[in-house]
């Protein structure tokens, strides 16, 4: 959290000191200035003074204005200074919630900080849209970089993208071409990429698109996805439930887990209770039909050979593939000793 020189509540205090009431009174509850530290509505404002939406907007822009003219305003350059110089070092680029909140936890103080933010001449406020959050910066070229960096990375990600943290910084730098070295580091480079809607980061770490059931989870299912991913191996359905609530903190019921687990394509039953991940290439299907495609696509196999594919396809019991592979109904040998599909 970083530290200020100033005290915000004093300096507003004599910047709008100089307002007349009807004035000032409706700066401090605009920006939520009073000791509620509560923004008002232009509606409610105005029915307080019995004036339209529009005449309390007229009187708030007046009043801004009448503000940055003062001498009281000139005086405290300062304390623009100073911000100016606090944004710049995080990156020039902040999304406001985590600005504000790198100053203060206090809400009342961070209203404070938002109001320097919008009389200061230094700051450009951009507002939400479909690609970004709501952010403040003090250099339009570097921001323009940045926006336009966020939209090509996006633009490289694929659905299913999961990527650690430290190849994401590499990838989103690849596209930030000729940005100073005093910005070349993870924290501004994380910062950066929390200015952006569709790229996001999941609760392990990983980032990908926002929109990807991988980093906005949504249920027992993409839970499970995550710590089957990071596990690397087959788990069972026990195994899962209880790696959800310990990585998570969400408890999960067994049965939950196993009936979820089976009916989403992006798991695959390899076992008894024993799931892995489709994208590792296990197979779908009984015991005779794991056997069956293994021998379509390998052509004739011996006894140890068919046990040992299916043992990297499936979690079979050996007993289980020998049975089936010596129906004669669906496999038989040939004279070489070789087994083929009947």
């Amino acid at each position: 959290m970083a530290t200020i020189t100033f005290k915000p509540k004093q300096v507003t205090k004599r910047i709008t000191s100089h307002l007349h009431d009807r004035a000032e009174d409706v700066v401090l509850n605009r920006f939520g200035l009073t000791a509620e530290g509560e923004k008002k509505t232009l509606e409610e404002i105005g029915k307080k003074y019995g004036i339209t939406r529009e005449r309390v907007r007229q009187v708030e822009d007046a009043a801004l204005n009448s503000i940055k003219k003062s001498g009281a305003y000139k005086a405290e350059q300062a304390v623009f200074d100073e911000l100016k110089e606090l944004i710049k070092s995080l990156g020039s680029i902040v999304v406001e919630h985590e600005l504000l909140s790198h100053i203060t936890k206090d809400k009342p103080t961070q209203n404070h900080i938002h109001f320097y933010l919008t009389i200061g001449d230094y700051f450009k406020k951009h507002r939400e849209d479909e690609h970004f959050h709501t952010r403040w910066s003090v250099d339009d070229q570097l921001a323009s970089k940045v926006h336009e960096s966020l939209k090509k990375l996006y633009a490289t990600l694929s659905d299913e993208d999961l990527i650690p943290e430290t190849e994401m910084i590499r990838k989103f730098f690849e596209q930030m071409k000729d940005v100073a070295e005093e910005y070349k580091n993870e924290e501004i480079a994380k910062r950066w990429l929390a200015v952006s809607k569709t790229i996001g980061k999941n609760r392990l770490g990983e980032w990908g698109k926002a929109s990807s059931p991988n980093i906005r989870t949504r249920g027992v299912k993409d839970y499970a996805y995550l710590v089957m991913r990071k596990h690397g191996s087959p788990m069972h359905f026990r195994e899962v439930a209880d790696a959800i609530s310990k990585t998570f903190g969400r408890k999960t019921h067994y049965a939950t887990t196993h009936n979820e687990l089976i009916k989403d394509p992006r798991f695959v039953l390899v076992g008894r209770g024993m799931y892995a991940l489709a994208e590792w290439g296990y197979t779908k299907g009984t015991a005779r039909e794991v056997i069956r495609d293994i021998l379509k696509k390998n052509g004739p196999l011996s006894k140890d050979e068919v046990v040992e594919k299916v043992m990297k396809e499936r979690y079979f019991k050996k007993n289980t593939i020998l049975v089936n592979l010596v129906n004669p109904k669906h496999f038989r040998k040939n004279k070489n000793g070789l087994y083929t599909s009947a």
